[in-house]
């Protein structure tokens, strides 16, 4: 069933050439002093000198410029500025964080520094505040389903890169994604609201609103901040089948209330927090399997079943932090619960089942939709002793408990979505109903401490003890995909990681460290399949690394550099065979590379910045082989052979950023800026080899071997500006992203016929196409 779709033809939308205009106004302002750190509606301070920057993701407050490792800052002003709604968008500010996006918000797989999620678990570890998201077993697709959050009433993101498993346990294998909220303010009232417009070229168009409010409830002493913000997402992709236009489409939802409790030795902070994610499709190209080429369109794809995506969270914290005067007792606890549905059109899949296994007269459609619900509850103690002195020293206890329950059901209908006649419709209508409940319960103690030998030398060490027990069943309740039946299994597993990290001054403002560090990404029972192991283990991994921090110029400049050596083992990969795939410990993998960041006050009022990185990761070996039963032969599958490259790591990346703030004798106060960011070739997969040997002898195969290379994904440079101008309490902001409108792919897969093994089509998400967008902003 096919239908017309004509061509896209270019335009110029009205509120483009409003963004033009408000582009046009600020850049005409003459400029006279620079406004670093202040909204366009604030004056600007009179220093030229680079700010200092406190973080939290070593669990104390310091200056970015004292830790020994490799952190990076996305600031609230920059996501205003750049209209982020998604980690996408301000992806390319961070070296060595790549951002694998399945076309929605939420719907999106991060790496860094080469260490990419090959199994269903993440490998970095999501926080908000001092509270962990997200499942640290293996039935809840983390790897897919990373923490998106809407980033309004977020004051920053830190990004720590490397493993953090002694602070930040299990997940931590490859770095740390934290989101930190704005915290009440205790000594002033605050009302912030706003409202914004954006649209995608050639697409649709939506609108955002947001309010903040922030109330002194006693003096200097207790404080309310409350928040909500809605963000639409405008659709940009076609589908051929039913000529639908703007399928993608969606809207984010946060709102937020905060208590904060400033006391004369104990502080409280309390928090509910809330965020949904709602997508009628996902953006996607269809693409013909052997040029790699669109179809129907550059942006039109083809699907039978809709494809709707949902996620919902809901996170309540509560952080005690008592003075005893020698040292700092903290107690951080949360529970958050967390609520996914993604169905897939998996007509191309198991269509062929109507008109093949069941003689109907044409193909059917087919869909596949993932329940996950998760609830987790986190605590942690941790006792700190006060900063400043020779020796600083940290100790604490972890518990985690997850009760988790994953579903999948697969159903067969008619081509045009009606049910099958009966009783084909009630015998085969459900392929397959899958149900997985699972729990995961952690429990760890760890330490840090810091010595500062001298004046120029620091010593800092950490280590932790983990132990995990899980449980998890597997209940086969219908279809003919498999057999029915209950399959229960469970694992436990103790893991310890530490880390090492010597510091050495060379000036007031340049310092050399080295740090060596290990993470693990928890294993689990497994899946029961023919071929596949009952219980995987942990993947470990063990990081090297070199850095130089450095400011010179009368502070005017900051220089950062690192280089890295990742040694990667008993990695977790998937197995795949006839549609289902199971979890094996594959084998090793390398990442080394050099990693630069940089930023120049170039004048009073210009502000350069450069960012770079270049990685090689590969595996060092063949992945172990499954090896699966099917009757007079064996199946032995690798899924990555020696050599290949990790999924979706670029060997370069880089980004550079420029940005002019000003202000007026009319009191004006503005900004203009722009990102030019740029993503070498990456591929999709590993090298997957299939034999066919007889039973039990591995050596001799029956036919030749079937290997297939993974896809490759090309290089693309995109250009991002954005301007503010604003007057007392008022500002207006515009951005345009992706202004050059740049085709490039954020991921790509390959859909195969399960009945015969033909691809008939690939499946390519694209960048964000050009977008516009204005936002205006009034305080009180």
């Amino acid at each position: 069933m096919n239908a017309f779709q004509p061509a896209r033809t270019g335009y110029r939308s009205p509120l483009s050439l409003a963004i033009a205009g408000v582009l046009a106004w600020a850049a005409a302002m003459p400029a006279l002093a620079l406004e670093e750190g202040a909204t366009a509606g604030e004056p600007a301070p009179s220093t030229t000198t680079l700010d200092t920057v406190e973080v939290t993701a070593n669990k104390r407050v310091e200056n970015i410029r004292e830790v020994g490792a490799a952190i990076s800052v996305v600031g609230e002003r920059q996501l205003e500025n750049m209209g982020a709604s998604s980690l996408a968008d301000y992806a390319a500010l961070i070296p060595g964080l790549q951002v694998q996006s399945d076309g929605a918000p939420g719907l999106t797989a991060i790496s860094l520094r080469g260490v990419a999620a090959l199994s269903s678990s993440a490998t970095v570890a999501t926080y908000i505040d001092e509270v962990p998201l997200g499942s640290s077993g293996i039935y809840q697709a983390a790897n897919f389903f990373m923490l998106d959050v809407l980033p309004y009433d977020i004051s920053r993101v830190e990004v720590m890169r490397g493993p953090q498993g002694t602070l930040y346990g299990a997940g931590a294998i490859g770095g740390l994604l934290k989101y930190v909220t704005r915290s009440p303010d205790l000594g002033s009232e605050e009302l912030r609201a706003g409202v914004g417009l954006r649209t995608v070229d050639n697409g649709g168009s939506d609108w955002n609103l947001r309010v903040g409010a922030s109330l002194p409830l006693q003096q200097d002493r207790l404080g309310l901040r409350m928040s909500f913000a809605r963000n639409g997402l405008p659709g940009y992709t076609d589908n051929q089948v039913d000529g639908a236009r703007n399928v993608n489409d969606g809207e984010q939802i946060g709102a937020r209330v905060a208590l904060a409790w400033d006391g004369e030795s104990f502080d409280a902070d309390l928090g509910v927090l809330h965020q949904k994610i709602k997508s009628d499709g996902r953006a996607g190209i269809a693409l013909d399997p052997d040029s790699l080429t669109p179809m129907f369109g550059d942006f039109t794809d083809r699907t039978w079943s809709p494809q709707p995506f949902s996620k919902d969270l809901t996170l309540v914290s509560a952080n005690l932090d008592w003075d005893l005067g020698w040292a700092d007792f903290v107690s951080a606890t949360g529970w958050s619960q967390t609520t996914t549905v993604n169905q897939l059109d998996t007509t191309i899949q198991f269509g062929e089942v109507a008109n093949m296994m069941l003689g109907l007269p044409e193909q059917g459609s087919s869909s596949m939709r993932y329940d996950f619900d998760l609830d987790k509850l986190t605590q942690e103690f941790r006792l700190t002793s006060k900063s400043g002195g020779v020796f600083e020293w940290m100790v604490g206890a972890f518990y985690t408990k997850e009760d988790a329950r994953q579903s999948q059901l697969v159903q067969l209908f008619q081509a045009d979505g009606s049910p099958l006649p009966a009783p084909l419709d009630e015998l085969y209508g459900t392929l397959a109903l899958l149900n997985l409940p699972s729990t995961y319960k952690e429990f760890a103690v760890f330490a840090n401490g810091s010595w500062r030998i001298n004046d120029r030398f620091k010593l800092d060490a950490g280590v932790r003890e983990a132990r995990n027990e899980q449980w998890f069943s597997q209940n086969n309740d219908a279809g003919i995909l498999l057999p029915p039946g209950q399959s229960p299994g469970e694992s436990s597993e103790n893991v310890f990681t530490w880390s090492l990290s010597p510091q050495f001054k060379l000036s007031d403002d340049a310092m050399l460290y080295a740090r060596v560090a290990t993470g693990y990404q928890p294993g689990g029972p497994n899946v029961a399949f023919p071929g596949m192991p009952p219980s995987v283990d942990s993947a470990m991994l063990t990081s090297y690394e070199l850095g130089l921090k450095s400011q010179f110029a009368d502070r005017r400049v900051v220089l950062d550099m690192a280089a890295f050596r990742i040694d990667w083992d008993d990695i977790q990969v998937a197995a795949s065979f006839n549609g289902l795939s199971g979890l094996v410990n594959g084998g090793n993998a390398s990442s080394e590379g050099v990693e630069l960041s940089s930023q120049f006050h170039a004048t009073e009022n210009l502000l350069l910045g450069v960012n770079g990185v270049y990685t090689r990761a590969k595996l060092k070996d063949d992945f172990e082989p499954a090896v699966i039963p099917q009757g007079p032969y064996d199946v032995i599958l690798n899924s990555g052979l020696a050599g290949d490259r990790i999924p979706y790591v670029p060997e370069w990346s880089w980004t550079a950023t420029a940005e002019y703030a000003f202000t007026t004798d009319a009191g004006w106060n503005g900004h203009l800026g722009g990102a030019l960011r740029w993503v070498d070739d990456r591929v999709n997969g590993t090298t997957e080899r299939t034999r066919v040997t007889p039973p039990g002898d591995p050596s001799t195969d029956l036919v030749p071997p079937e290997i297939v290379a993974p896809l490759p994904l090309g290089s693309y440079t995109a250009l991002d500006l954005y301007a503010g101008i604003g007057k007392g309490a008022w500002e207006v902001r515009a951005y345009v992203n992706n202004a050059t409108g740049e085709d490039g792919w954020s991921s790509l897969s390959m859909l195969s016929s399960e009945l015969t093994g033909a691809n008939v089509q690939a499946n390519a998400v694209p960048i964000l196409p050009r977008t516009f967008g204005v936002e205006l902003d009034v305080r009180f």
